[in-house]
């Protein structure tokens, strides 16, 4: 056991054991440099015996140099990636230079990796452990981070070590943590005791002093001690600055040695291959041989393991590095670029290209470049928007300082590195004045607030640029407007868009047939309102079936079908679009796209198909750390919760709605007052309600009418909502779809209801057109619950009774708890002396993961194509097929295609 780790290494223990059970898990060791955490690295190395271990660490020299951690961790493994399947297999080898092609998205890249070492683990489990990731590039880390979040029953361990205060940091949200603090000084004695009896005790005390609970200065320091390196005055040892005193140590150590030792030192130090033969070939430019690494050897700073060239711990690495002289680490980077370059790796030689330069230079500029992407050797946005932006620094004058920047915001941009983008666009503006620049940076900007769900943000970017720009680059410019007036209505703002289409026909006259589809998109959005909603429905339906228009965000196109009510032809364009995503392991832009499939399964009461969609979305949120999507989904979540009658669940997450959504946002509030009107809180219902029908998101306006009307015929007005349902109607006959028409219907008897005789035929015309339509079967149970509650209070409870039966039904197969106990509360009161409460449905008692594995496991999939589809592996897909058998009661995956599923 290590002395002051004991915690540390029983987490770590607890790891490997839970690994052994195939249950993965990760976590980051943090502290200050030396103090324990690549001891701690040993231990694990040395109790996974029985285990495969991958081993990296990342390197200052190469921290911007793509995909180097990725390569050094992976490298034992790469005859495995051509196991995955065909997105990730290529995606992972464009990263890793083993082929050309376009940059990967990173959490393409992410998926790749999680595939590959839950594959690498096929035949036992699986230890990485990742040293000084503060030095890990970029991507590499973006890619282990993400992997490390989606990692789940493989049977993987993944450890990282961080420095506190060396470095630019490692966040790494949604991973467990465990911080090294310095040792207490009883400790640090008991430590030196143990390794260094046989020294004065006062000569211990002061090495313990001096080292403040730092592991690895008590060991330093008591070989100083032994070798006479230190000198004591009196009892205490003669130190260095506490921030460097280890670095220090290491350094006098290097600085002994000769000088062509030093210099092979140095170029170990700058290499991240390990390749001897890269060392040697790079030394011998600097008249070094093999010989010269004996001294190194024999004291023990570098070791020569798995074929790999390394240093005995990385603050050797950090000492050499940093303590030599300019001069020294020019020409070893030099040397290196002159290997590279003879072994065809374009990459590797323009990096070191450039850390060999010390000023402007514009041939390694243009080396760069085109390591960047032009054949697609980086294989990622990140790395690409590294590599353009330090090209650009190398740039002699100011366009193609400007010009390098500008393509780097777009990298950045494109991997989803939105602040990063938003910086190097602000940089490249400074430099760039054309128009056509200046519509590509107002582009990335408004891309970068786009990816931040800031559809108001997005709309003044554009608008702005195109007002800019449209003398120099008129197409450009209208092209803007059209994007600035979706991303007006996507946060409902039907004024703002009017507003955009009157600046279009200012700014570009000369575009007719731009304009002609932009009035008609401004016609479909700003005609909806009460007296004008016809108008409305027929440029919805002229714009989405003319072909001349194709919506920029599939959330718009949603949105079109819903207004048209053609609620499942929504549903299918959610379905297509988040199949396309799957396909081709888009998961960033996933989430949208569930939020969509979410709210038309949602319409269509596929509960269950919706809960999988919702809770799979927000793990890729919280995988994925960004924030576009959340809100959509957060408000889809809250309903479904409302629905089920979970008032914790749904204020959660209605409270976690940006309020500044649009459309998210009534829904969310919609949600609330669906959550009331479950529960009998009919007042603050019609609250909620009229704030969504007084709005300015016509969609939502609508589909909130009925409840308004409902809650207040609950509280006895129910004409004081007679103008709202006059509009919902007016709808009604512009979309002329049954479902929708079951509604008015249903409001129109609520209303009647004094009057039995026309309330009854209301009743029985709004159920059967239902009947003649079978979407939206949470909307047909409520309209036969208040047709039986109408019925048993005109005193006809055996009339009542069928009614009220198919509504428990319906409400129990859908797990809607309140509503269904209110129809059992209804059933009893109409004499039905059986009539139970809430009985949950097939595949309740299941995780939504676990539903939405089971349910395409019922299909005949195979589990490695679930996990292709739901971004799992192939264990994690096995796994919850295990766990979900006995909750369904069956033994076999035969049984499930019987089973009701939703």
């Amino acid at each position: 056991m290590l002395l002051g780790r004991e915690h540390e290494v029983t987490a770590i223990d607890e790891r490997l054991a839970r690994a052994r059970a195939r249950e993965s898990s990760a976590l980051v060791l943090r502290g200050d440099a030396g103090m324990g955490k690549t001891a701690l690295f040993d231990h694990a190395a040395a109790a996974a015996a029985d285990m495969r271990v991958l081993r990296a660490v990342g390197i200052e020299s190469e921290a911007e140099l793509p995909f180097a951690g990725l390569h050094v961790l992976l490298g034992p493994v790469v005859d495995r990636i051509d196991h995955l399947p065909d997105p990730q297999r290529n995606a992972l080898r464009v990263a890793l230079g083993m082929q050309t092609g376009q940059p990967g998205d990173r959490f393409l890249l992410g998926l790749a990796v999680l595939m590959l070492l839950s594959d690498a683990a096929g035949d036992g489990p699986l230890l990485c452990l990742v040293d000084d990731a503060q030095w890990m590039d970029r991507g590499s880390a973006d890619v282990l981070l993400f992997a490390a979040r989606r990692l789940d029953a493989e049977g993987v361990v993944l450890l990282f070590a961080a420095r506190d205060f060396d470095g630019p940091g490692f966040p790494a949200p949604g991973i467990a943590e465990a911080r090294l603090e310095p040792l207490p000084d009883e400790t640090a004695a008991r430590l030196l005791e143990d390794r260094a009896g046989d020294l004065p005790r006062e000569t211990r005390d002061g090495i313990v002093a001096e080292a403040q609970g730092n592991v690895l200065a008590l060991l330093e320091f008591t070989e100083a001690q032994r070798t006479g390196a230190a000198v004591t005055e009196p009892f205490r040892t003669r130190g260095v600055p506490q921030r460097s005193r280890v670095l220090r140590m290491f350094s006098e150590q290097v600085a002994a040695l000769p000088q062509r030792t030093r210099d092979l030192l140095v170029t170990i130090a700058a290499d991240t291959s390990g390749d001897p033969g890269v060392v040697l070939d790079a030394g011998a430019g600097l008249g070094c041989t093999a010989v010269d690494l004996e001294p190194a050897e024999s004291g023990n700073l570098v070791v020569l393991a798995g074929g790999r060239l390394d240093f005995r711990h990385p603050m050797i690495r950090s000492a050499v590095y940093q303590e030599a002289p300019l001069q020294t680490r020019l020409r070893v980077h030099a040397e290196l670029a002159r290997v590279f370059g003879t072994q065809g790796n374009v990459c590797q030689r323009a990096w070191h290209l450039a850390a060999s330069t010390t000023g402007p230079d514009d041939e390694v500029a243009a080396a760069l470049e085109n390591s960047a992407g032009i054949d697609g050797s980086l294989g990622g946005h990140s790395a690409a928007a590294s590599a353009l932006e330090r090209a650009a620094e190398l740039s002699r004058e100011e366009p193609d300082r400007g010009r390098r920047l500008l393509m780097a915001a777009e990298a950045a941009v494109q991997g989803g590195h939105s602040e990063r983008a938003d910086g190097l666009a602000g940089r490249a503006s400074a430099l760039l004045t054309d128009g056509g620049s200046q519509a590509r940076i107002a582009v990335v900007r408004a891309r970068v607030a786009e990816q931040e769900a800031r559809p108001v943000e997005v709309h003044g970017l554009l608008v702005d640029a195109a007002r800019a720009v449209h003398a120099q680059v008129p197409d450009v410019a209208m092209d803007m407007l059209v994007w600035a007036a979706e991303a007006a209505w996507s946060d409902g703002s039907t004024h703002t868009v009017e507003d955009t289409w009157r600046l279009a026909g200012q700014l570009a006259p000369g575009r007719p047939e731009a304009l002609a589809v932009l009035e008609r998109f401004v016609t479909a959005v700003t005609r909806l309102g009460p007296g004008s909603v016809a108008e409305g429905v027929a440029a919805v339906r002229s714009l989405f079936g003319s072909g001349e228009w194709e919506p920029r965000d599939a959330a718009t196109a949603v949105s079109g079908r819903l207004l048209l009510g053609e609620v499942r032809e929504a549903h299918d364009l959610a379905v297509a679009r988040e199949r396309g995503l799957r396909d081709r392991g888009a998961i960033g832009a996933l989430p949208l796209a569930l939020s969509l499939h979410l709210g038309t399964a949602l319409h269509l009461g596929r509960h269950a198909e919706a809960r999988a969609a919702g809770t799979e979305g927000l793990q890729i949120v919280e995988d994925t750390q960004q924030s576009r999507g959340r809100s959509e989904l957060c408000a889809g979540m809250a309903r479904l919760a409302a629905l089920e009658g979970d008032e914790p669940r749904c204020v959660e997450l209605a409270g976690a709605v940006d309020t500044g959504s649009g459309g998210a946002a009534a829904r969310a509030r919609g949600a609330l007052a669906l959550l009331d009107l479950g529960a009998g809180r009919a007042e603050s219902a019609r609250d909620r309600l009229r704030a969504i029908v007084d709005g300015t998101v016509p969609l939502e306006g609508l589909m909130a009418v009925p409840d308004l009307v409902e809650a207040s015929a609950r509280l006895g007005h129910p004409k004081e909502a007679a103008d709202a349902l006059a509009w919902f109607e007016e709808w009604v006959d512009a979309v002329e779809r049954p479902w929708a028409r079951s509604l008015a219907l249903r409001c129109r008897a609520l209303l009647a209801e004094s009057e039995p005789d026309r309330a009854g035929a209301l009743y029985d015309q709004a159920v059967a057109s239902h009947r003649d339509d079978a979407e939206s079967p949470f909307e047909r149970a409520r309209t036969t619950l208040l047709q039986g509650e109408w019925t048993r209070r005109s005193r006809r409870p055996g009339a009542a009774r069928s009614a009220l039966r198919f509504a428990a039904d319906t409400f129990e197969q859908l797990g809607a708890r309140p509503w269904a106990e209110r129809a059992a509360t209804e059933l009893r009161a109409a004499g039905e002396s059986q009539a139970g409460g809430y009985r949950p449905a097939v595949g309740s008692g299941l995780t939504a993961q676990e539903l939405a594995v089971v349910r395409l496991a019922a299909t005949g999939m195979s589990n490695r194509a679930i996990g292709t589809q739901m971004f799992l592996s192939s264990r994690t897909v096995g796994y919850h097929l295990y766990k979900a058998f006995p909750k369904l009661g069956v033994s076999s995956r035969g049984e499930l295609a019987a089973l009701d599923l939703g």
